[in-house]
């Protein structure tokens, strides 16, 4: 009925000779990882290797010169025939079939399964013949439902998420980035990082993800302080609060970056930042006039009220006492004067505002010295003079870390440093006291290395604070020049 081929490899039908043509090529089909299943016109099977065996679950003995049907599930078995019978009257001699190549078989024990699918037909003198070549694709298609879910899932979240190759290009960038970065997803994926980067932080970029990447870790913040800068499409640069993270896999390293604009809060801290500093400069202003009026008004009435005093006990006949209780009133009135001067010089130095920054400290080096009987050197610039409101600052951080060396270190010396360096300020105050473990919770009411960082953070300067049990204390300061000075 077939042609002499088609006969000789159905091997449980037909002898065929062992080392022909035939009996090679029924061995190849068999070796075949597809299913390859060939039918007649009346959908017959005539041809089943094992790879259909191994994916249906039925065996060859079972199947053969059986309907098409039985490996087809019941709902798509009419269509199955119409677009069969459709195919051999077009002429064309192989093509996909299903919806997006998909289409469903039926394995033995009932269970439906996708399958990848191709067609071709071939004219013998007996008649067509439909060979159907197969791929079980569920684990394909489970692996795409899964990626569906994570992306669905990565499309939902409010951060934008973002994760580039070994060559910092794009490969998922879901709906929260379009919105951050005004780029949508089909003009970033496949770009360079870069294009959301301002190009003053690009080569700093790169250089940050390569130093990640040889470290092993496999998740940190990025950024000083978490915050980093983007680019919108607009040009627009913009702050971000941004973690990384790295996976190994088989085509190479994957770095994806979580990032959340931060605008706003920048904005709110800049606010908040600006209103500290005008409250700030205000106290100072106040102390300045209270500490004026203590040492103008105060201290000069007491003053005169000493010189009365002295004319009282010069001009006043001994009698009763008078003398003494006029001496003792003496004694008074000077510790009253000295106390108005020390509280005036505590509120705010007059020397400060007469004779500068530098004199300021020098008295509070000396002033140290003489209440702790701690050694303490001043080594500056005798050329330093600041502008307010970053005379003030410097002054009070080295004020308040001497207190603190003062109060908690029990240090026999200390240091006062302060540079002038290009950018920048440098202050570090050091002792060889008892040190600290700076990891410690602070202590309630210790808020002397708090109000450091305050005063510094202000004038957008930073802090570090290095110590350990028994070497002592160093405080760093670092505060960027005000705009229009530059280091003398």
């Amino acid at each position: 009925m077939f042609s002499p081929l088609i006969d000789s490899l159905d091997a449980n039908s037909r002898a065929y000779k062992p080392g022909s043509a035939a009996a090679l090529l029924a061995g190849v089909l068999d070796s075949a990882m597809d299913a390859i299943i060939t039918v007649d016109e009346q959908q017959k099977i005539i041809l089943y290797n094992r790879a259909a065996e191994k994916i249906f679950g039925w065996p060859r003995q079972d199947v053969l010169q059986q309907s098409l049907e039985r490996l087809i599930p019941d709902r798509f078995r009419q269509d199955h025939a119409r677009h069969v019978a459709r195919f051999g009257t077009t002429g064309a001699t192989s093509r996909r079939m299903g919806t997006l190549n998909v289409i469903y078989g039926l394995r033995a024990n009932g269970e439906e399964f996708p399958l990848d699918a191709s067609i071709s037909h071939l004219d013998t003198p007996d008649g067509k013949l439909f060979t159907v070549i197969l791929r079980d694709i569920t684990e394909r298609l489970r692996a795409q439902e899964e990626h569906l879910r994570l992306a669905a899932l990565l499309d939902s979240a409010m951060d934008g998420i973002i994760t580039v190759n070994e060559a910092l290009s794009i490969v998922l960038y879901n709906r929260a980035a379009e919105k951050i970065f005004g780029w949508p997803g089909e003009q970033a994926l496949g770009q360079s990082l870069n294009k959301l980067i301002p190009e003053r932080f690009r080569a700093g970029h790169g250089a940050h993800i390569r130093r990640f990447s040889a470290t092993g870790v496999t998740s940190r913040r990025m950024g000083d302080g978490t915050v980093i800068y983007g680019l919108r499409a607009s040009g627009e640069e913009f702050p971000m609060d941004a973690s990384i993270s790295q996976l190994d896999t088989g085509d190479g390293k994957l770095y994806t970056v979580i990032l959340r604009d931060v605008t706003e809060r920048v904005r709110s801290q800049e606010e908040r930042t600006a209103f500290a500093a005008a409250v700030n400069v205000a106290r100072e202003e106040e102390k300045t006039r209270v500490a004026r009026e203590l040492h103008d008004e105060l201290a000069q009435s007491m003053t005169a009220l000493k010189m009365d005093t002295i004319w009282l006990r010069d001009n006043t006949l001994s009698a009763s006492g008078a003398t003494a209780k006029l001496s003792d009133m003496l004694a008074m009135v000077d510790g009253m004067v000295a106390s108005t001067r020390r509280i005036a010089a505590d509120l705010r130095p007059l020397l400060l505002d007469d004779l500068g920054l530098l004199a300021a400290i020098e008295w509070l080096v000396h002033n140290f010295i003489q209440r702790t009987g701690v050694a303490c050197t001043l080594s500056a610039d005798e050329d330093l003079e600041l502008q307010e409101p970053y005379a003030t600052a410097v002054f009070r951080i080295v004020q308040e870390a001497l207190a603190n060396v003062a109060k908690h270190a029990g240090a026999t010396e200390a240091t006062v440093l302060i540079d002038t360096l290009p950018g920048a300020i440098s202050l570090t105050v050091r002792d060889n006291g008892r040190g600290f473990v700076t990891e410690a919770p602070r202590k309630p009411q210790s808020l002397g290395l708090m109000g450091l960082q305050e005063r510094a953070l202000l004038l957008k300067g930073s802090v570090g604070i290095h110590s350990a049990p028994g070497q002592g204390t160093r405080v760093e300061v670092s505060i960027p020049w005000p705009e229009g000075e530059h280091a003398p």
